[in-house]
């Protein structure tokens, strides 16, 4: 990663420009050709170094519940009960942790009820039972950038 691709990481973190052409306006902040900066998103994209663009919503804003779960998934059995987590569209971070409660993720649905209900769908098809259902009480929103 040379400094071009961190200058393009700088900009695309909480700038990315809501535009019919967001890269061309990009690569004219940095000096670039539009054809480079998207050859150079790709090419992190494909390395894992970026993981998605996309916009983050105020859920509670837009009227939708969610939560934090924390599962305790026997070790031999956690692909698969990742697997089936990530299938659901609502699952906005999937991670394991260590300690009792090992896998770790956040569920957004358009209510309560539906909440509940993906999370006992998922203890039915994974047969783990262990599932802490944690929505917030109180929200702590910070804005993160990493200068690059």
């Amino acid at each position: 990663m040379d400094q071009l691709d961190k200058g393009i990481l700088n900009e695309i973190q909480s700038d990315f420009p809501i535009s019919e052409r967001p890269y061309r306006e990009i690569a004219a902040r940095l000096g670039l050709e539009e054809d480079e900066v998207i050859r150079r998103v790709g090419t992190l994209k494909a390395e894992g170094v970026i993981r998605r663009i996309g916009a983050s919503f105020n859920s509670r804003r837009l009227s939708f519940s969610s939560t934090l779960c924390a599962a305790r998934v026997p070790e031999d059995r956690i692909r698969e009960f990742v697997s089936v987590v990530n299938e659901y569209q609502g699952v906005t971070h999937n991670y394991r942790r260590n300690g009792t409660y090992n896998i770790w993720f956040t569920l957004i649905a358009r209510d309560r009820e539906r909440v509940s209900a993906i999370l006992e769908e998922i203890a039915l098809r994974t047969r783990i039972s262990y599932i802490l259902d944690l929505p917030a009480v109180r929200t702590f929103k910070i804005k993160v950038d990493f200068e690059v």
